[in-house]
């Protein structure tokens, strides 16, 4: 219960803070009808669902970019445009061409003892690596942890073959970040690809990566047609089983049941395997482009102007299913027109405000969202402020429009001052915070926020509460609309609840953006800790 009583304390103490609130600018005016207006034209049939990549798609980022003209707010994308066009492949594997592993004589069929995934980076033709094998222990190169897995072996122009896990004893965010680097490492000592060799232990993870690995998938690419923009050091890997494991440690120095039986803190010392491998895949791949839409609203601070808020929400749905009887289109009412009305309507406050906010505002309206929240990963990593900062996040994502909601959600707000600043805008509009009611669900790390909590920014998700009917409307929602082609304007949304929560919205970001300082991560808290290591933290309040 240390959150809700955290954050109950924090309202209790609000008053005075609202007041001076209120004296830093004129209350804004919030539109009901601006908020049904974009919501029936972002959610109409003639844009097909809008779908990342679609023609639907780009009606919809044009028509927040004409909003975001009208109210005069100045381009945020490249090339002085209002459009960040984010490259993206829908890539998977050719069943017509099924991928394989040759061990020696021995051929594995991919799904059962080996699993190879797609790759964007080779177009349709069949991509076939052939060479020698090496083992490398863990594949760890840390001399100064003490491993040096590579110490003495020649794996240039070879595979490179090392066990699934991390030797124990390693700090848990130094093997985290060792383990995402392994490719590299391969690569920089001159290896062609990886083979993850798994244990008769480690049979969860392989279930894991075979749910995943082996699936269409969706990336966003970068110039260089890295997925996510990491370059993944090698050609090619593949996880092996025990068969396929097996025969790659045929006839070497250890049999492949020795490596899985040593100790986990023990460095295995390397040697090269007799049998040569040959990994073939064919990849289909379809490639695009979908732009982020942003706009911004320069601060008038000279001294903060450089600093950004991010008012961020996501702009696809999941486009139109043919193979559906009837109704194909889905139409994403609720998921999320209206959390792009919100963003639209929360610009309209302020560009139309008396006071200019002093940090500047970055409106966004993200792209492939439902993809696997690429648009926000992208923008993440390709800020579009120069030498600017961003300090803060809030994000909007399906907020439940169809009561008069009382109280909201603000995932992630127990980790930064962004949930002290919550507190205080629900107080001056009597809407307290409530806790998250739903933890198991991990809201905090599923939508487009998280990327910015990744770039070490204090970020929140924002979501109408579950008092005054809010539980039944959420959780109806959940089982009957969400994904659905009934999540549509005919649902029956209340549109007074649309501008409350765009006010709600512009207080929170108000309060953000004219502030002495940016929002600080809590000392101590883990998300702070691991993405913003070196930046200021703030002391975290007492639980009262």
């Amino acid at each position: 219960m240390r959150v809700p009583m955290l954050l109950a304390g924090l309202l209790l103490a609000a008053a005075p803070l609202a007041a001076q609130s209120r004296a830093v600018a004129d209350e804004p005016q919030f539109s009901a009808a601006e908020i049904c207006r974009h919501v029936t034209f972002l959610a109409d049939d003639r844009l097909e669902g809008r779908d990342a990549g679609t023609p639907g798609h780009e009606i919809a980022a044009h028509y927040v970019a004409d909003q975001f003209a009208a109210l005069g707010l100045k381009p945020g994308g490249t090339d002085k445009d209002w459009f960040q066009q984010v490259s993206l492949a829908e890539y998977g594997l050719d069943d017509r061409h099924p991928a394989t592993l040759r061990v020696g004589t021995h051929a594995f069929a991919n799904g059962s003892d080996v699993l190879i995934a797609p790759s964007p980076r080779f177009g349709t033709a069949t991509q076939t690596v052939t060479g020698d094998a090496v083992f490398v222990g863990y594949g760890v190169d840390a001399p100064e942890l003490g491993h040096q897995d590579y110490a003495g072996l020649d794996v240039r122009g070879k595979f490179a073959v090392m066990r699934l896990g991390m030797p124990t004893g390693l700090p848990q965010t130094t093997a985290a970040r060792i383990n995402r680097e392994r490719g590299m490492t391969a690569a920089r000592h001159g290896a062609i690809g990886i083979l993850y060799v798994v244990g008769p232990n480690e049979q969860r993870q392989w279930r894991q990566a075979s749910d995943t690995l082996l699936e269409d998938t969706t990336k966003w690419l970068s110039d260089q047609g890295f997925p996510d923009g990491h370059d993944p050091g090698v050609r090619i890997g593949a996880y092996l089983n025990s068969a396929a494991a097996k025969a790659l440690f045929a006839g070497s120095a250890m049999r492949v049941e020795q490596v899985f039986a040593a100790a986990p803190q023990r460095r295995l010392a390397g040697f090269a395997l007799k049998p040569r491998v040959t990994l073939a895949r064919t990849s289909k791949v379809k490639a695009y482009r979908s732009p982020n839409v942003i706009g911004v609203l320069p601060g008038s601070d000279p001294a903060l102007a450089d600093q950004y808020v991010v008012l961020s929400a996501h702009l696809d749905h999941v486009g139109r299913d043919p193979h559906l009887p009837g109704d194909k289109i889905h139409n994403g009412a609720m998921d999320n027109a209206a959390g792009v009305a919100t963003m639209l309507e929360a610009a309209r406050a302020f560009a139309t405000g008396k006071v200019r906010p002093k940090r500047s505002i970055l409106f966004v309206a993200l792209t492939a969202e439902e993809d696997g929240l690429l648009g926000s990963s992208y923008l993440a990593q390709h800020p579009v402020t120069g030498a600017g900062r961003l300090v803060a996040d809030v994000n909007l994502d399906m907020p439940i429009l169809l009561y008069d909601f009382q109280d909201v959600i603000a995932f992630g707000g127990e980790h930064s001052t962004m949930g002290e600043i919550v507190a205080r805008a629900g107080a001056r509009m009597g809407v307290r915070v409530s806790p998250d009611p739903m933890p198991e669900e991990q809201f905090f790390v599923r939508s487009d926020h998280f990327n910015f909590v990744k770039a070490g920014v204090p970020s929140i998700f924002l979501m109408t509460g579950f008092a005054n009917g809010g539980e039944k409307a959420f959780r109806d929602f959940l089982a009957n609309n969400y994904h659905q082609v009934s999540d549509q304007i005919d649902l029956p949304f209340n549109w007074e609840a649309g501008a409350k929560f765009a006010r709600l919205n512009y207080w929170i970001a108000r309060e953000v953006a004219d502030a002495p300082e940016g929002p600080r991560w809590y000392q101590g808290d883990a998300f702070g800790e691991r993405y913003a290591k070196d930046a200021p933290k703030a002391p975290r309040p007492p639980v009262r």
